[in-house]
């Protein structure tokens, strides 16, 4: 075998080495943007149960309010002002 022909074998195995490598690495690739879509959609679905929580919380902190805690009486005054001035605009809105 002439010395341009081993080269060739050469180059020609790797060539197939880099083309095969590169199929690997694009099934790696479509595995880790599957993973990235499924984690995505675990830290919204996460987000929306923390938001839900965070709601319950404020709900549950203002109705303990409301049932004479010590701790938040000028909260549940403002509060109840708050709404107060609420219904004001809905009726002014509602009377117009």
């Amino acid at each position: 075998m002439s010395k341009i022909e081993l080269i060739v074998n050469s180059l020609e195995q790797k060539v197939q080495r880099v083309l095969h490598k590169m199929t690997e690495l694009k099934k790696d690739n479509a595995i880790l943007k599957e993973e990235l879509l499924k984690a995505n959609a675990l830290c919204s679905k996460q987000m929306q149960t923390l938001k839900q929580y965070e709601d319950d919380y404020k709900t549950l902190k203002f109705a303990n309010s409301i049932l004479g805690s010590d701790d938040s009486k000028r909260e549940t005054k403002l509060k109840i002002n708050s709404l107060i001035k609420e219904i004001d605009d809905c009726i002014s809105n509602l009377s117009d």
